[in-house]
């Protein structure tokens, strides 16, 4: 394993085991009795996270303001307006159905990701990660029941 590996995977991992519990979560918090409304779960799991991404700003030193003059800030803000549909509409799906379908078709996010990553980024494709691609879209349909 290389040393970027070494720095990137523990997040990975930390990402993947936090997120797993999201779906869940919110398919209880949004069905049945006294359910909230998806659309207000957003706005209060989200402003979670931003009380605490400015707690790791600050806790780090990163600041914030001098990084607004980036040229890459529209990056950032494009991801945001992607970020906020995917996620308005995830909490929806989960209110509506079952967290065993919607969460596999969710997940295609990351085999489409890696296809950008491919496509326009300039990363390395393998026959390899092809059919890794192959296979968890394959899960997918069979896990979703599609």
């Amino acid at each position: 394993m290389d040393a970027t590996a070494t720095t990137y995977l523990p997040y990975a991992l930390l990402a993947m085991g936090a997120y797993a519990l999201v779906s869940p979560l919110m398919r209880v918090a949004t069905t049945g009795p006294n359910a909230i409304p998806s659309d207000v779960a957003v706005v209060v799991s989200n402003t979670l996270l931003v009380a605490m991404a400015v707690g790791v700003i600050a806790y780090t030193g990163q600041g914030f303001t001098t990084h607004l003059a980036s040229p890459k800030l529209a990056h950032v803000l494009a991801a945001g307006v992607f970020l906020g549909i995917g996620i308005l509409a995830l909490y929806r799906s989960l209110s509506l159905g079952p967290v065993s379908v919607v969460t596999p078709i969710f997940a295609m996010f990351l085999v489409f990701s890696s296809v950008i990553g491919f496509l326009f980024l300039g990363e390395s494709f393998t026959a390899r990660k092809g059919l890794g691609i192959v296979f968890a879209a394959a899960a997918v349909y069979l896990v979703s029941g599609a």
